[in-house]
């Protein structure tokens, strides 16, 4: 189990030398009797701090940042209506002041010596986390040894970005409340950071030395403002794409060696921040999600991994699920969201029946074409079935030369038309799929050329997908957001009507 990291260690690896401001003031009164008080006083003199939490702001590389730690050696970081409310303090100035928030816990939950009335604590501490999230401000959160009870569940599991100190205890429960109530210890290995990435519940796990780089990182795409870089580029001179049979483009975007989502964060993003699962106990390797900058440009990426996906494995209903976590968040954050399209099909199986995967697909499409923030999607190979139909509906719409949409695998077609699979290519060819045909039929808004094939120029075309996107985004942020929103209604209305 990792050992345990203070309060004040948090600070001095996270924050620029010499900046820390604390806002903490005497704690409040919460009525001690005598033994509690007596508590009280032990758990100062040891600890070296007046209360379980310490709050205040400083600096990350020159950015103003609010942060909350708790400090374990006063009362196991329990949170009482003192530790509350300077919790509660802390947010609501953040977020009058519009500042972004680095929330620490460490702590056995709520302070049994304040009973029932510390425990509805976190009710208003979860609150002051909600308004600070709803005025559109950066709240990430950095799980230490142990944090369990109460804070985790309400202000520990509330973050934008969630991630965890290495070998950490966290869960619910503590393990020796679960022995003393049933009688048997609690399973090894399940409440553990470790544990918990794995399953989707937190983003990642960080060693502490490295927190103060994760922290740089992610502000740099939330409140960093376009780069000096991100100038309205002009388009580069129109291609001509050459006119090939829909099959040959599906065989191309079939190659093992075309480059994918992992390709364009290697050699197109400026900056790149890991997200995973749905933070919610789900997990999948189908679906890719990061905070990213293309050219400075900020965006909420998400996209189909065709490194993660094959024939036995495609989308399921989690991944659907971490994908409206992806729109939420671009939504909460008021940053682009960018979409990429590249996927065999959703999956076609019991489990993914009984999980609600077209329900799922129906709420990603409903929730992305309502979204308000800036969307552009790129269709980068495959796009079959309603898989790729949930990435789809954005402001701005691209394609690479041989990628493609279709609402079946040109195979799946042709054997509810013909009874056969053969007629694949002449499916491909009628039903309009290729790039070509979706540019002339109002799908997407243009075409990213292939020279002559991608997966034969991974790294350029790379880069250009990177470029187009970027070159979207910084069109995209000029127009107001009623125009923005009532075109993208417009287009899906319209569509097929001409």
């Amino acid at each position: 189990m990792a050992a345990k990291i203070s309060a004040h260690d948090v600070l001095e690896l996270v924050l620029d030398a010499g900046s820390f401001v604390s806002w903490d003031t005497t704690p409040v009164d919460a009525r001690p009797n005598e033994k509690y008080r007596a508590d009280l006083q032990k758990a100062a003199e040891k600890s070296g701090v007046d209360e379980s939490v310490i709050t205040g702001v400083g600096t990350v590389r020159g950015r103003p940042v609010a942060v909350i730690a708790c400090e374990f050696a006063f009362l196991a970081g329990s949170i009482g209506v003192a530790a509350a409310e300077r919790i509660v303090s802390a947010i609501e100035r953040a977020t009058r002041e519009g500042l972004p928030l680095l929330a620490s816990p460490t702590s056995g939950g709520t302070r049994m010596q304040e009973g029932t009335v510390a425990f509805v604590q976190m009710v208003k501490i979860a609150a002051a986390v909600a308004t600070h999230k709803a005025a559109h401000l950066p709240y990430l959160v950095y799980l230490r040894n142990p944090t369990t009870g109460g804070v985790f569940a309400s202000w520990g599991s509330l973050g934008h970005i969630t991630v965890a100190e290495p070998g950490a205890l966290v869960g619910f429960l503590g393990p020796r409340v679960y022995e003393a109530l049933y009688g048997e210890k609690f399973p090894e290995g399940v409440q553990t950071s470790e544990n918990l990435y794995r399953n989707g519940v937190i983003d990642g796990v960080v060693p502490a030395t490295r927190l103060r780089r994760l922290v740089h990182r992610a502000l740099r795409v939330l409140i960093d403002p376009p780069t000096s870089t991100a100038v309205t580029e002009p388009a580069p001179p129109a291609v001509d794409i050459p006119d090939v049979p829909a099959w040959q483009s599906v065989m191309l975007s079939r190659r093992a060696d075309r480059p994918g989502i992992r390709h364009l964060l290697r050699h197109a993003a400026t900056e790149q921040v890991p997200l995973s699962g749905t933070g919610q106990g789900e997990t999948e390797g189908t679906v890719l999600l990061s905070l990213a900058r293309f050219r400075g440009a900020p965006c909420v990426l998400l996209g189909q991994d065709r490194a993660g996906q094959s024939a036995l494995n495609t989308m399921g209903p989690a991944a659907l699920r971490e994908a409206r976590r992806g729109m939420r968040l671009a939504e909460e954050l008021q940053i682009p969201l960018v979409l990429v399209i590249d996927t065999l099909g959703a999956a076609l199986s019991q489990e993914a029946e009984e999980r609600g995967l077209a329900p799922e697909i129906a709420r990603c499409i409903s929730d992305l074409v309502t979204l308000k923030t800036p969307t552009v999607s790129v269709l980068l190979g495959q796009g079959t079935g309603g898989g790729a139909l949930a990435f789809l509906p954005a402001d701005r719409v691209l394609a690479a030369q041989n990628g493609w949409l279709a609402p079946l695998p040109p195979e799946g077609a042709s054997a509810i038309v013909h009874r056969d699979t053969s007629h694949a290519p002449e499916m491909a060819a009628a039903q309009g799929i290729r790039s070509l045909d979706l540019l002339r039929d109002g799908v997407i808004d243009a075409i990213i050329p292939e020279h002559p094939d991608a997966a034969d120029e991974a790294v350029d075309f790379s880069k250009r997908v990177g470029e187009a996107i970027s070159r979207e985004l910084r069109a995209l942020t000029g127009v107001p957001e009623s125009e923005r929103f009532a075109a993208r209604l417009a287009r899906y209305r319209n569509l097929g009507l001409d």
